[in-house]
Parts: structure tokens; C-alpha cells; sequence
């Protein structure tokens, strides 16, 4: 039975886990397996103890199905490299100055290479 995707709109705050995983193109269960083994997903629960994923769930939840499904991450493999992600992001929002002049000198080695 082919999963339905689902289309995302901004003015929606929070999606149902069935929202999210015809999202994701993933059963309800695959989430539920990955919240147990990927501390960032993280959705909140209502009252009656229903899941609710904001975008930001969604795009990390789209994230950890292209590390294990098409780059055939490991679960540990995906951990790491969603780690290492989350680092370069925090390292590039507190210096975009060094961040800037990291890409220039990338650039400038490109250029050589290609000269």
C-alpha cells in the first residue's frame, strides 16, 4: 500500500504523527522508533498523550530518512553525523566572520586547482 504524501503548510503549527509520517513517506511506528533513538526528535504530546510535530521535527524526522534510507547511515552513524551537523551550525552562527573567510580560502584552493 503506497504511503500519501502529505503537503505542509506554514500557517500550521503542529501535525498529528499521521500528518508526519505521510510526510516523511514513513509509517507512524518508524517515528515512534525513531524518537526512542534520536534524542532530537522531540514532539510534544497533548493532554491525552497524542504526538505533535512542529515543522522543525518534520525537516529533522526528512534529515535522519536521507542518512538512513539513501546515504545508508547506521542509526549510531546518523546519531553522529546529526551531531556533527548541530555543531557546524552552532560553530557558524557564533562566527560568520571566520565562517566567511573559511569559504574564501576553499575558494581561492578551487581556483588553484583549477588553474
Amino acid at each position: 500500500m503506497p504511503v500519501e504524501r502529505l503537503i505542509l503548510t506554514p500557517e500550521k503549527r503542529y501535525y498529528k504523527i499521521s500528518e508526519a509520517a505521510a510526510a516523511a513517506g514513513v509509517k507512524p511506528y518508524v517515528l515512534r522508533f525513531w524518537e526512542g533513538e534520536f534524542s532530537e526528535i522531540r514532539p510534544t504530546r497533548t493532554r491525552s498523550g497524542q504526538r505533535l510535530y512542529t515543522a522543525e521535527d518534520l525537516e529533522t524526522i526528512l534529515l535522519i530518512k536521507t542518512l538512513l534510507y539513501d546515504q545508508k547511515f547506521t542509526i549510531p552513524g546518523a546519531r553522529k553525523e546529526l551531531a556533527r551537523r548541530k555543531k557546524d551550525k552552532e560553530r557558524r552562527d557564533a562566527d560568520p566572520a571566520g565562517l566567511l573567510e573559511e569559504v574564501r580560502a576553499e575558494l581561492y584552493a578551487i581556483r588553484k586547482l583549477l588553474d
